[in-house]
């Protein structure tokens, strides 16, 4: 192994503490986490270490200059044999190298990150929740930690893993705020990438949004104001007629994971799918003539959430009720059947966690 993984375990779990038929999500972190360190040109003391602070410089330079980026992902054990599941992996290596890229950051090796899932997979494998809509969430990260106020691409990274049971994102369907002032990214800018400044950057809007009754927003390229990106921070789908229409992926919009698997499962029962730009317009003429039968927007965090309705500028426009409906519901369950082994494994997505043999140490 190129990258050796030292093991320290915690002397007692913290998982009696957690209350898993009320799971609020990202409240709660398992025992353990995984860090790695980019010092001095190389990848260097990759260890899994019970989850608490870390010691760190208020100089270094993600605070200042936001070198920052992360991942979402989940894991789910499989129904029948319990083992835990990993799911599209892979992608998730792809994506946070892109976002790297773009944020002038040093790239994770795919060996550190497929080992360090394993091994604190393994090692915290009675955290992933098994009740309907529940998953172990997964939040691998990355951030700048040299000390200088200099204003200029870090030499040197952290990157680490750590995981929180979690249950549904959104319980309910969600009611949108078309954005008419605040733009989430721009042509050219970091709108691919799952950068911590994106996130930021829509916490105002958000909050105004909910101050008027809404649960997101739902927002509009920055050119025109006019065509859909995506609703908070999922990908948005609708269903107009009998075809799924998804706006085509730029440097504006997140090439979401979940939403490239729907796509999938999608076009393998048959329905048919355009992926291009859609109007803000388009959308309300669909809703007047009863076209549009569904919206809804996927992610990890929240896999499919229905939209019941949507405000552009200060009209509603309300959706189908939720029972009538057949493309997202049935999508997810079909989803998440799969990442819990249920449904076969034909598109080779899913990858078993291996037991793992530890010399480990206990504090």
């Amino acid at each position: 192994m190129k990258y050796p993984i030292s093991v320290e375990l915690v002397e007692k779990s913290r998982i009696s503490e957690v209350d898993f038929s009320n799971l609020v999500f990202g409240r709660n972190i398992s025992d353990h986490m995984f860090v790695a360190d980019y010092i001095d040109g190389e990848w260097t003391d990759c260890r899994i270490v019970p989850f608490g602070p870390m010691l760190m410089s208020p100089a270094i330079m993600a605070l200042h200059y936001g070198q920052a980026i992360f991942e979402g992902m989940k894991a789910n054990k499989d129904a029948k044999t319990g083992v835990p599941l990993l799911f599209r992996p892979e992608m998730h290596i792809e994506r946070i190298n892109r976002s790297a890229v773009r944020m002038a950051m040093q790239p994770i090796p795919d060996e550190i990150f497929m080992n360090a899932l394993n091994y604190l997979l393994d090692i915290d494998r009675a955290w992933i929740p098994e009740s309907e809509g529940s998953a172990l969430y997964i939040r691998p990260h990355m951030f700048a930690i040299d000390a200088t106020l200099g204003v200029k691409a870090s030499d040197n990274y952290r990157f680490v893993i750590m995981t929180s049971p979690v249950g549904p994102y959104y319980p309910k369907p969600i009611r949108l705020l078309v954005s008419e002032k605040y733009v989430r990214a721009f042509p050219g800018g970091v709108g691919f990438a799952k950068a911590a400044g994106n996130y930021g950057a829509t916490l105002a809007p958000a909050a105004q949004a909910k101050e008027k009754g809404f649960d997101q927003i739902l927002w509009l390229d920055g050119i025109e104001f006019k065509y859909l990106q995506e609703c908070g921070t999922m990908n948005i789908m609708c269903v107009i007629g009998d075809t799924v229409v998804t706006p085509n992926l730029t440097d504006t919009i997140l090439a979401g994971i979940t939403r490239d698997s729907i796509l999938h499962l999608i076009r393998d029962i048959g329905l048919k799918i355009e992926e291009r730009p859609i109007s803000i317009h388009e959308v309300i003429e669909a809703n007047k003539s009863g076209e549009l039968k569904e919206m809804f927007g996927t992610g990890t965090a929240a896999v499919l959430s229905h939209v019941s309705e949507f405000s552009y500028k200060d009209e509603i426009y309300t959706l189908p009720p939720l029972e009538g409906r057949k493309v997202g519901p049935m999508i997810k369950k079909v989803l998440e059947d799969y990442k819990k082994g249920i449904q076969p494994d034909k598109f080779n997505w899913l990858i078993p966690v291996k037991k793992t043999i530890l010399i480990t140490s206990h504090k």
